[in-house]
């Protein structure tokens, strides 16, 4: 029997190449990969703004709770200073050594506030803010002020909260720190850290 002329035998297709061994054109196959390539969508990355908002949150919530800090340390700001702070502790239901409790409070304000303006050791800083906003909220509550009385309170509380899992971005001294790169755990560490202190303060000076 006598073959076409134009018949083309697949021997033919494969030894040119034009097919692979599965049998689909390799032209096509590629062109078929491009076009799920281009299709795909982006992966996530990290990008300068999101170093910009962090360091945004960071310079405000720092700016917010230094001067509270310093009100209470040396009286600026029109300030109560120590003592003052230490009487407005008693009126709010604290009843041992609220001189103490004064110093404490100050110092986490003022050394968190600062910590977080740096980026330096950042879930520490903002353990200390959450550790304060919590001890506030509660006290403000215990006193029987509705939610308006501490909205402000837990909006510091929820923004240190955040920068406890997020870490500092990248325009921080903590840039190239573990808990920088990996803010997970040491978030969750900040976390614990804030809640022990805040029960251990409610135990002791209330």
């Amino acid at each position: 029997m006598s073959t076409p002329d134009n018949f083309d035998s697949p021997t033919t297709k494969f030894d040119s190449g034009a097919y692979d061994e599965s049998g689909f054109d390799r032209q096509g196959n590629d062109s078929m990969l491009a076009d799920v390539e281009e299709s795909a969508p982006e992966p996530d990355r990290w990008h300068a703004g999101l170093d910009v908002g962090l360091l945004v949150l960071r310079l405000g919530l720092a700016m917010v709770m230094g001067a509270h800090g310093l009100q209470k340390l040396f009286g600026l700001f029109d300030g109560p200073g120590i003592g003052g702070f230490a009487d407005a502790l008693t009126a709010m239901g604290y009843t041992g050594q609220t001189t103490l409790l004064a110093w404490i409070t100050a110092l986490a304000e003022t050394g968190g506030a600062l910590l977080l303006a740096l980026g330096l050791f950042t879930p520490i800083g903002a353990a200390a803010v959450l550790g304060v906003a919590i001890n506030i909220v509660v006290s403000k509550f215990q006193l029987g002020s509705g939610y308006f009385e501490a909205e402000l309170d837990l909006l510091v509380g929820v923004a240190a909260l955040a920068l406890l899992f997020t870490g500092a971005g990248r325009i921080a001294i903590d840039k190239n720190t573990p808990w920088r790169r990996k803010p997970g755990v040491f978030g969750l560490f900040g976390l614990l850290l804030a809640a022990a202190a805040s029960i251990v303060i409610i135990v002791m000076f209330r």
